[in-house]
């Protein structure tokens, strides 16, 4: 391509941004917040209609700038390139549209929609950390001490889980720990949103298996522990199980105590009082155990009876669904436990048995099983089960399901989103819109903002379907009628909803957009959840939280370990932030440079 035709593409590509642009009919209504950004992201989108690795060929050529990194400030971009192709040509400089935006310019305002949305931005590093709230955080201010003192800098509660007293008590809790710590946090409500669940699954029985941990060798290494509490008690601790025994005996009892039992094997085992809190006992044994209810409890002390109790209360145990490739699995209209022979489970969206079709593909539990539609008959949907790990997959209630290449016709705002609003309006920072798929949805919900009083409070746009990556352009400019705006990556339910194959390139694609609109984005989904979890992360796990720094926040999901795994992203992110903004490589000096003796 010689340099005639070079400039000659580069104005006409120009030309067309600008007139895009200009043209466009959303560009009326855009909040003034966002005025310069919207004319940026329609200037984009113009020029990446285009196929460009041609142009970006004949540039690198030419030494001059490829074009690669300049979604924050498009024309600017352009007019530079431009200019410097004419410098060299040696052509009369053409008049260059004035760029809303230029380099430094597109930093900051990034920078100040990130602030009004996730906070004062941390002093060693620029990702904020978002955390979600476990019902334990209700309880008391202890933990949201610990994890404010880690590094979390923004608070999550999740909709579909616990109830408004609950949500409200840790606000409070956040408070109070704030005053603590001397560090302050913002909040972000997630609703709901339609979910496609799975519905309850029916109980296999009321039994508690006790089961010490041994080693290699058979040897007990940590006997099985339970508490045994009085009727009308509380639960002792959240990590050990309690089980109610009937009786007064209960009180009398003392450390050093045993207790002679029968189970359901009609094995003879025995329990052994280790400690005391208040009438509850804690009881240990170096034998497997299987207790039911009613269960009779033998209280001994130096082989004299002491009295007799029962169990009141163990707990019905449900069992999973077991799926191969091959099976067949049937989901129900009607709202009845699920059973195992032959499978069967409910499907919490009703509209789905109106609007399914056969040959569609359907996705479980994060995309770990996979089938297709089979027939659908309005009260029953039956899925063939094509797609499970190696040895079979275990399906339980209240997991994801996703139909692809269904279209739903229904609101991202449900009766119990609205309620929600109505509740906690004006007591968070930001409300996160699940189930986006249209403009309309973020419509919605910007009206309820106004009914409510709250135009001021921030809105993420969750992109978790193929229909709101799709629409995404639309939905942004839409989102950008209001102050304070961002968007989240909800890769677990979009990596099935578009494949898991695509993830990578369409990850990238929503963090241009976001990029070219200066929104700020939370990069969430299963971020070293295998720490959280279970106290060690995967090295698979820690080099995608270090891609983590291409966001403005990274969010955790809750588990034991999730003040340790703060801790652990927090000095991640603090070291990744000195090599990378966004895409753009930053060139600190090199360790293993200053080793050379360079």
């Amino acid at each position: 391509m010689d340099d005639n035709e070079l400039l000659h593409r580069l104005r006409r590509l120009r030309e067309q941004a600008v007139d895009f642009s200009e043209e466009h009919p959303d560009r009326g209504n855009i909040h003034p917040n966002h005025v310069l950004s919207a004319q940026n992201l329609l200037h984009y989108l113009a020029l990446r209609s285009h196929e460009l690795r041609d142009v970006q060929l004949a540039l690198i050529e030419r030494g001059l700038s490829s074009l690669g990194i300049l979604e924050a400030h498009t024309l600017a971009t352009l007019n530079s390139v431009i200019a410097a192709l004419e410098c060299l040509h040696g052509c009369t400089p053409s008049v260059a549209p004035i760029a809303p935006i230029h380099v430094a310019e597109s930093q900051q305002l990034l920078e100040q929609a990130s602030c009004s949305l996730f906070g004062k931005r941390p002093s060693q590093r620029e990702a904020r950390i978002m955390v979600t709230m476990p019902t334990e955080a209700a309880d008391g201010h202890k933990l949201l001490s610990d994890l404010l003192e880690a590094g979390m800098d923004v608070m999550r509660i999740n909709c579909a889980h616990d109830n408004a007293d609950t949500w409200q008590q840790m606000l409070g809790n956040l408070r109070l720990a704030e005053s603590q710590t001397h560090t302050l946090c913002k909040t972000q409500l997630d609703l709901a949103g339609p979910k496609l669940r799975t519905g309850a699954l029916g109980a296999a029985g009321r039994v508690l298996k006790l089961k010490p941990v041994r080693d290699l060798f058979g040897q007990v290494q940590t006997p099985a522990r339970v508490w045994l509490i009085p009727p009308g008690d509380d639960a002792v601790t959240h990590d050990i199980p309690s089980l109610t025994v009937s009786g007064d005996v209960l009180a009398e009892t003392r450390i050093g105590d045993s207790i002679l039992l029968n189970d359901t094997r009609e094995a003879n085992r025995e329990l052994t009082i280790v400690a005391e809190h208040q009438h509850a006992r804690l009881v240990e044994t170096h034998q497997t155990i299987y207790l039911v209810e009613d269960t009779p409890f033998f209280f001994m002390r130096n082989g004299e009876k002491l009295g007799k109790g029962r169990l009141t209360d163990v707990h019905e145990v449900t069992l999973p669904l077991v799926l191969q490739c091959g099976d067949y699995l049937t989901l129900t209209r009607e709202n009845k436990p699920g059973s195992s022979s032959p499978a069967r489970i409910h499907c919490t969206l009703e509209q789905a048995f109106d609007v399914v079709q056969a040959g569609q593909p359907v996705w479980l539990d994060d995309g770990k099983i996979g089938g297709i539609v089979e027939h659908n008959d309005g009260a029953e949907i039956l899925v063939r089960i094509t797609q499970t790990p190696p040895g079979g997959a275990k399906l339980r209630a209240e997991k994801g399901i996703n139909f692809p290449d269904t279209v739903f016709d229904l609101p991202a705002l449900t009766a119990k989103d609205l309620a929600d609003l109505e509740t906690m309006a004006g007591k968070v920072d930001m409300v996160a819109l699940s189930f986006v798929r249209s403009p309309q949805d973020v419509a919605d919900l910007q009206q309820q903002f106004q009914r409510l009083g709250i135009p001021e409070t921030g809105i993420i746009l969750k992109i978790e379907n193929r229909a709101a990556f799709e629409n995404l352009p639309a939905i942004l400019l839409t989102a950008m009628r209001s102050p304070h705006i961002g968007v989240m990556i909800a890769r677990g339910d979009l990596a099935v909803e578009v494949g898991f194959e695509r993830l990578s390139e369409v990850q990238e694609e929503i963090l241009w957009l976001c990029e070219a609109a200066h929104i700020p984005v939370i990069w969430a989904t299963q971020i070293l959840e295998g720490m959280a979890k279970k106290g060690a992360p995967s090295r698979a796990e820690v080099s995608d939280a270090a891609m983590s720094i291409r966001a403005e926040c990274a969010m955790l999901n809750k588990g034991p370990n999730i003040v340790e795994t703060v801790r652990f992203l927090d000095g991640i992110l603090q070291r990744m932030g000195n090599h990378y903004h966004k895409r753009r490589l930053m060139m600190r000096p090199l360790s293993v440079c200053r080793n050379a003796g360079l």
